[in-house]
């Protein structure tokens, strides 16, 4: 299997044996269970993943059918991930977090921290303008657009705006601990969201 499902649960530091101090983050990984397989286009199979229990009145009818048809207790989060391993999953195996290794690189997907509107110093890091006496634009954009030619403001423009609360990827974060018997994944370094927070783990 190339991926998991998880839970953020926060960040702390490990010491490693040399006495260095790590920042990580503490992520709950699986148990996911199997709903469905299907065969990929260019690659092994693709099996459908379900996270954390639900109630059955929780999920709509057709989701709601849809683990019926299965047998299989309904989910609250759902998502897909191809495997190219020789191991088989049938419907209903659970994925567990021993699919990875100690060491191994993985990429961690989430949403990140909304932060509402936000103005372009905040959002994009604009230096604003001069702080001293007569300046009256602080902490605006300044000229967006040209008068002549193209007449128009140009797609893209860095602008205010809603920051934040998107999906956000992670890439080759290490794996510095692994607990089995607890579903804990523990990585070095930040990942997206707050605490709580759905994470999809990909080899």
């Amino acid at each position: 299997m190339q991926g998991i499902l998880g839970k953020k649960l926060g960040m702390t530091r490990l010491f490693l044996g040399e006495g260095k101090a790590v920042p990580v983050t503490v992520i709950e990984a699986g148990p996911c269970v199997v709903i469905q397989k299907r065969d990929g286009q260019d690659q092994g199979a693709v099996y459908q993943l379900g996270f954390v229990p639900a109630k059955p009145k929780a999920v709509n009818k057709p989701l709601g059918g849809h683990f019926k048809k299965k047998g299989i207790s309904p989910l609250k989060h759902i998502k897909e991930f191809s495997s190219s391993e020789e191991k088989v999953y049938s419907v209903g195996d659970e994925v567990r977090v021993d699919i990875f290794e100690i060491g191994e690189k993985v990429k961690v997907q989430g949403t990140s921290k909304g932060k509402g509107f936000a103005g372009v110093v905040k959002r994009w890091n604009f230096s604003g303008g001069k702080d001293t006496h007569g300046c009256t634009s602080h902490r605006v954009p300044g000229s967006i657009g040209s008068s002549a030619y193209p007449s128009r403001v140009i797609k893209g423009k860095k602008l205010p705006g809603h920051m934040g609360s998107r999906k956000v990827s992670v890439l080759n974060l290490s794996i510095v601990d692994i607990r089995p018997e607890q579903n804990l994944l523990i990585v070095k370094g930040a990942v997206p969201g707050s605490r709580h927070n759905l994470l999809a783990i990909f080899k």
